[in-house]
């Protein structure tokens, strides 16, 4: 068994190292782009809205090959989007209606410990399940029917991230379809435009 003294020298070791993985990563940055960071400080004006999975084998950013600030990340167990969650639905309201993003990503990946940890063996399929059903809770959000009618965008995409290759695949969900059969039952009217009977 470790002592009390190796075990906080380890703690210390890796808590410092993100220090200097830091100082590393700034240097790099600035050696690339010396207006890297006067950039980044100035604002975010990202494209994609992801909402993923929090397993740490997943950096978006990454996988996407994108930058800081290109795209806006929300990340939980299992890339759930249920619409009494007040967190990912206050993000994807913020990222519609303030960052106007032009596409909504929900990317799950194989093998995911929080779907399976959710379900039974008997319902786990070759893709996360739960991918679907969070495409259609973030159809389902004011936000996204409202913008999509007034500027056609966002698109809303689900997305599964293979660990064994590094790929991500489309699932090519029917997102239009999606959103027509569901302004049959909400019919939310365009922001711009008043309720019926008004003045």
């Amino acid at each position: 068994m470790e002592s009390k003294q190796s075990v906080r020298r380890f703690l210390e070791q890796s808590h410092e190292r993100i220090f200097e993985n830091n100082r590393q990563w700034v240097a790099s940055k600035q050696q690339n782009d010396p207006e890297f960071f006067t950039k980044l400080a100035a604002g975010q004006t990202p494209e994609y809205l992801y909402i993923g999975c929090s397993d740490s084998r997943v950096p978006a950013n990454e996988i996407m090959g994108l930058e800081a600030g290109e795209v806006f990340v929300h990340r939980n167990i299992a890339n759930l989007v249920p619409n009494t969650d007040l967190n990912v639905m206050s993000v994807i309201n913020y990222a519609v209606r303030h960052l106007q993003v032009k596409h909504i990503i929900v990317c799950g990946h194989y093998r995911c410990g929080g779907v399976q940890a959710a379900l039974t063996p008997s319902d786990l399929g070759i893709l996360n399940p739960g991918s679907e059903t969070s495409v259609m809770n973030i159809v389902k959000t004011a936000a996204v029917q409202q913008s999509y009618q007034e500027k056609q965008y966002p698109i809303v995409h689900g997305w599964v991230f293979d660990l064994r290759d590094g790929l991500l695949k489309d699932l090519h969900v029917n997102f239009e379809e999606m959103l027509h059969d569901i302004k049959k039952i909400y019919n939310l009217p365009s922001k711009a435009t008043p309720p019926t009977g008004a003045n």
